[in-house]
């Protein structure tokens, strides 16, 4: 997530410098071919406006279902924090002596409050990672330029900005070992993980520790996480549909290969100063069309690693802190700050 008031020149021109020398060089060509008169083509600016005006509307019709895809990711990571917050309250509060008919000490009250608030950092993280993985339409998945650039983002602009998390690193500071090298063999962790948590209520609910009140509430605390995960799951996997996602690319290559025929001739009406004139101005429009796309195409996966991404480890990291402060821990991590102006 882009944290600063606004983007760095510098790092506005990495961005969209490419585009400028691929629209500036076949402005240019169009405009030298007319020049020397290889070509008179003339089409009528009617036709390219209309043709440009239904192109905006479409990319913006993309565009708007990207940033809803973002912002939706973003409040199923709200409701992950604050369901989150509520399961360290019931176990910090529900989980007693108040039913049991041998007391437990407090010690042994508290490593079992330990042990199922680490789980759940434990699944916040592995969650995170699950995410991360790249799928077939992703930009890091593609082929040449495309996912070179995606890479550079990610290295630059992204994930690299923090220390690579893996699941196995992360089970094991928050699960017992045996129980972690379990987790770890099952092909979705983040599932298993609440299932173990609903698996040990069932035995503190045996054991008296949790009353059948208690125990339905904490069940439906969990069978949150399993709705917010399916949610996040939901965006992860099912990708914008692809009409909407590739064919306003297409438009806008159609646009631009247009706009200069229509441009240039329209200008040469007042000289030569003209001819050249049209080419920043064709640059311009062209420019903006591709920025839109090229926005809208970068937003549209939340979770791809990248500087437009929900900052989870972020999210995450306060989630910690605030469930191992319910703990009574004060050797607690640093939250996650921003570099660069990204904070992830």
């Amino acid at each position: 997530m882009i944290v600063t008031k606004g983007i760095r020149f510098m790092s506005f021109i990495k961005w969209t410098g490419f585009p400028i020398i691929w629209l500036f060089g076949t402005m240019a060509s169009v405009a030298a071919l007319y020049h020397y008169q290889v070509i008179t083509v003339h089409i009528p600016w009617l036709p390219i406006s209309i043709i440009g005006t239904a192109v905006a509307f479409y990319v913006g019709f993309k565009n708007n279902q990207a940033y809803d895809r973002m912002w939706e990711a973003r409040k199923i990571w709200g409701g992950i924090v604050n369901d989150s917050r509520t399961w360290g309250m019931m176990v910090d509060g529900y989980i007693s002596n108040l039913f049991t008919e041998e007391k437990y000490t407090d010690s042994a009250l508290h490593k079992i409050k330990r042990r199922l608030i680490y789980r759940h950092i434990g699944w916040l993280y592995t969650h995170r990672n699950q995410l991360l993985v790249p799928t077939s339409w992703e930009h890091i998945s593609q082929s040449g330029r495309v996912a070179r650039t995606a890479r550079y983002y990610q290295e630059n602009f992204g994930i690299g900005l923090v220390e690579g998390e893996v699941t196995e690193e992360d089970l094991k500071q928050f699960l017992p070992q045996q129980e972690c090298g379990r987790m770890v063999s099952y092909a979705n962790t983040a599932t298993q993980i609440i299932n173990e948590q609903s698996r040990e209520l069932t035995k503190l609910r045996e054991e008296h520790l949790i009353d059948d009140f208690r125990h339905v509430e904490m069940e439906n605390i969990l069978r949150n996480f399993y709705v917010l995960q399916g949610k996040n799951e939901r965006i992860k996997k099912f990708p914008l549909p692809r009409q909407y996602a590739n064919m306003s690319r297409y438009f806008i290559w159609i646009f631009i290969f247009l706009l200069p025929f229509s441009m240039v001739p329209e200008l040469m009406k007042i000289g030569d100063l003209g001819i050249w004139l049209s080419v920043p101005i064709s640059v311009l429009i062209g420019w903006v069309y591709v920025m839109m796309e090229t926005v809208g195409d970068y937003s549209e996966n939340p979770f791809q690693g990248m500087a437009n991404d929900i900052p989870m480890l972020s999210l995450c990291r306060t989630i910690e802190i605030d469930l191992r402060e319910m703990l009574g821990e004060t050797e607690l991590p640093a939250p996650i700050k921003a570099k660069d102006g990204v904070l992830m």
